[in-house]
């Protein structure tokens, strides 16, 4: 009988009802994808890359889970309201209050089961498809991943059940407390908008001082490192909500008093609906403030991250490639490639030391980065004097042990990228000395080309036929390669899952942000019914009051919108001193923010004009 009356109830709140189970559907589905990354061990352990990427997404999974509790807490909050004056219309006409609430358990309960069998079957689907984009990014074989995986969907179960459980009990408490004419009064609560003006003023002072201070420790966070973390995250969470509590309410009433544009039309209503609509979601406002920093950042530093590793490989090794005596194929791969800048130098080594020859590197300069600092970085010609040795090899020998042999820092720096194990020294000999080393010569190839991204295929088979030989030379699987491209794709490897997680995350902060919005702006649609009715019934056009929402919900919208996508410009420059371009194709985050946004503004004020101003005659 429950099971049927909890049914009938959200069949009659059906559009509600579903607005909130896409928003749940939405975040199972992630939660559920980000499960199968990480705990599919059977998979991951074959695969050293992806292995690595577990972390990342059980990090996500945490982050995840946090905000997901939270926005469940509040759908729920939603769920009570829309319901509330039923629930007392019942208790009035006898059901008992453990009725009620064993009915709204089930309610709760109900939802959150539907949903999570839609979000775990679109969470299946999704997780086949994130990985074939993920594993398609490395090249790496999908053969033993599963996205239809049952550890997986036990933890995802086995948590949103937990949740469910756990807010409906939350709701179970809160009903409990409410008296039956509370209830069934809901509707007709006045709004509190008292504002006391000195209180006010401080309270503006103190917000902008705490943006102030955490916008400052986010632009100097290479300065203030730990410190800054600490501060930048408390100091702008802080100075949003005293921003909201008390900036946005006074930004409102000066539009209320403007009289050239509170007297045009019916904008007067407006804005006082506006007053009234800030006062009850100041502090909602600023968490939604913030979780669009958050989304909108998430999506930006995987972004940034990702492009960090190609700029970082490109000023850690100025060229593409270093091979040494290469083989036959290695000549026809070298051979296809158009290189831009190109050398060959001969050395011997004799277990101890590596002797390469100064007449080679005196024809053939090489080219070296000027210094290490990221802001002035730049690849040059190197310049450095060579040493002037007339002594024999053993001389030479001696001073090299005695550490005496004199070399400049460059030319010591050059070489030590051409060796190919780290074990021996580098020396720099004459042709004099040269042939007095009873060793066999060796040759080093290095080679640059316009574009490292360009030949990626190509690299990537000079670094298999190099693993290929030391593996041959040791008769067992030795160490991986040492190459541009190797250190190119370990970092790309842990950035591919930044990029997935933070577009995920981001997607999944956004529309819980919008969502939750929403969710406020209509729970308190029946407060406004008989507001609108007035307007209607003395003549008013629908057109007119139409107008009027648009307007309103727009400026609601856009106060959070702004201060969050500030909140993103500036606090993106946090990660400066960690990724060379923490801006790199920022745009791509603050579109799909406005994408998402704009639907589910769309959304609000068509589901808030159906409850308002509904299609009938007056």
């Amino acid at each position: 009988m429950l099971v049927k009356l909890a049914w009938n109830g959200m069949k009659s709140k059906r559009k509600d009802y579903i607005v909130l189970l896409t928003g749940l559907v939405m975040a199972i589905a992630i939660f559920y994808m980000f499960q199968t990354l990480a705990l599919n061990k059977g998979f991951t352990s074959d695969y050293a890359m992806i292995n690595s990427m577990q972390l990342i997404f059980n990090v996500g999974s945490v982050l995840l889970a946090a905000v997901t509790f939270f926005y469940i807490l509040y759908t729920n909050t939603f769920l009570l309201s829309l319901r509330q004056k039923e629930y007392g219309v019942f208790m009035l006409l006898g059901a008992k209050k453990r009725y009620i609430k064993n009915l709204m358990f089930v309610e709760n309960m109900l939802i959150g089961i539907i949903a999570l069998i839609i979000g775990v079957a679109v969470g299946i689907g999704l997780s086949a498809l994130v990985a074939r984009l993920i594993m398609g990014q490395m090249n790496v074989s999908l053969d033993g991943y599963q996205s239809f995986y049952t550890p997986s969907m036990l933890v995802t179960f086995g948590f949103f059940l937990f949740l469910f459980f756990v807010t409906s009990i939350w709701n179970h408490v809160r009903l409990s407390k409410i008296e039956v004419l509370d209830l069934v009064n809901a509707d007709a609560k006045a709004d509190k908008t008292v504002m006391k003006e000195k209180a006010n003023i401080i309270t503006i002072i103190a917000g902008i001082i705490s943006l102030m201070i955490g916008y400052v420790s986010l632009i100097f966070m290479e300065q203030l490192r730990e410190i800054g973390v600490f501060s930048s995250a408390i100091m702008t969470t802080l100075g949003t909500y005293l921003i909201f509590s008390s900036f946005i309410p006074m930004i409102v009433k000066c539009l209320k008093y403007n009289r050239k544009w509170n007297e045009k039309g019916i904008q007067s209503f407006t804005f006082s609906q506006l007053m009234f609509r800030v006062h009850s979601l100041k502090k909602l406002l600023a968490t939604v403030a913030m979780l669009i920093a958050l989304g909108a950042g998430a999506i930006s530093g995987g972004l940034a991250f990702k492009n960090n590793g190609e700029i970082t490989v490109d000023r850690t090794m100025v060229y593409d490639t270093t091979i040494h005596t290469p083989s036959a194929e290695e000549e026809n791969i070298i051979d296809k490639i158009p290189f831009i800048e190109e050398s060959e130098y001969r050395y011997k080594a004799d277990g101890e030391f590596d002797y390469f020859l100064k007449e080679d590197l005196e024809d053939q300069r090489p080219l070296i980065n000027t210094e290490m600092v990221r802001e002035s970085t730049e690849v040059k010609r190197l310049e450095a004097a060579l040493p002037d040795e007339k002594d024999s090899l053993r001389d030479v020998q001696d001073k090299a042990r005695n550490g005496s042999f004199e070399m400049e820092h460059e030319w010591s720096l050059f070489l030590n990228t051409l060796q190919d194990t780290y074990t021996n020294q580098p020396l720099i000999v004459s042709q004099n000395v040269y042939e007095d080393i009873e060793s066999e010569e060796q040759t080093v190839f290095v080679g640059k080309t316009d574009d490292f991204m360009a030949y990626t295929d190509q690299w990537a088979a000079l670094d298999e036929i190099k693993q290929e030989q030391m593996d041959t030379e040791t008769a067992e699987e030795s160490y991986g390669v040492t190459s541009k491209y190797a250190m190119y794709k370990s970092y790309d490897t842990v950035a591919t899952g930044t990029v997935f997680m933070g577009f995920f995350l981001g997607v999944a902060f956004l529309a819980m942000m919008a969502s939750c919005l929403m969710f406020k702006v209509l729970s308190g649609a029946n407060q406004d019914i008989s507001r609108y009715e007035m307007l209607r019934k003395i003549g008013v056009k629908k057109k007119l009051l139409e107008r009027s929402v648009y307007k309103e919900l727009f400026l609601v919208f856009l106060f959070p919108a702004i201060l969050g996508v500030t909140h993103v410009l500036i606090g993106m420059n946090m990660f400066s001193f960690i990724i060379y371009e923490p801006y790199y194709r920022i745009w791509v985050s603050i579109a799909l923010f406005i994408l998402i946004y704009a639907l589910y503004y769309l959304l609000t004020v068509k589901m808030y004009k159906e409850m308002v101003l509904p299609d009938k005659d007056v």
